[in-house]
């Protein structure tokens, strides 16, 4: 299911903040947001609901050479709206994690070899020099708004994605406006990186949800009282 925009409610931004924010913004820095260089498109589905699709714009920053991280957005546009977070690693790293994490996480190969991952506007040739990198990585994303159904806000629990794994999955009428939107094809870049490799040992068999739904639920339970603090909230 396509991104259903719906208008975020609130007053325009006023003339005021506005000049505020263009004064703020020549003296304060804004190093981790400097850092991002990068801008991937893909798709992410609920850990619990594959029906359910959402078109990601990822603007991402290496914080080394083995882990990125990415801002997700439902469009590229400068008013697009930060619906979640992917945090990308290594298959060296991966392998580290305790096996109840490694659920959490996706692997890329699929969506990169598909063509269904790309870089818009970024030759195929130059693309391809870090997507076959990607190839080999897991993500680990947490989407905070849910867009698909049309939420003003960011309503409800943040939820784990889950990112395509073979042919079939991807809905044809997204992938198709996709392509039209930013003048790519998909199955002509799956044959360019036919030669791409995924990770080293093969897709780790507790990756993807170890093949089962993920949904984040919340219950109660009892808040654990540091002393001086109030064994309450309200």
């Amino acid at each position: 299911m396509a991104t259903i925009h719906t208008k975020i409610p609130g007053e325009p931004t006023q003339t005021g903040t506005a000049m505020l924010e263009t004064a703020t913004s020549a003296i304060q820095g804004f190093g981790p947001i400097n850092k991002i260089h990068q801008h991937l498109c893909a798709f992410h589905f609920y850990g619990h609901d594959m029906s359910r699709q959402v078109e990601s714009h990822h603007f991402c920053a290496h914080q080394n050479e083995e882990m990125r991280q990415c801002l997700i957005y439902d469009g590229p546009e400068s008013d697009a709206r930060l619906i979640g977070l992917e945090y990308i690693i290594s298959e060296n790293l991966f392998l580290t994690l305790p096996d109840n994490e490694k659920l959490l996480w996706h692997s890329h190969e699929f969506e990169v070899k598909s063509g269904a991952l790309f870089m818009p506007g970024v030759p195929g040739p130059i693309q391809r020099q870090d997507l076959d990198k990607v190839a080999k990585t897991y993500g680990k994303t947490i989407h905070f708004w849910q867009v698909d159904r049309g939420d003003a806000l960011p309503l409800g629990l943040p939820q784990v994605m889950m990112a395509l794994t073979r042919d079939g999955q991807l809905y044809d009428t997204l992938a198709k406006d996709v392509e039209k939107r930013f003048g790519v094809s998909f199955d002509k870049e799956r044959e360019n990186r036919a030669c791409m490799a995924g990770p080293e040992h093969g897709i780790h068999p507790l990756a993807n949800g170890g093949g089962k739904g993920l949904q984040t639920v919340l219950r109660e339970t009892d808040c654990r009282p540091v002393d001086s603090v109030p064994r309450v909230f309200v």
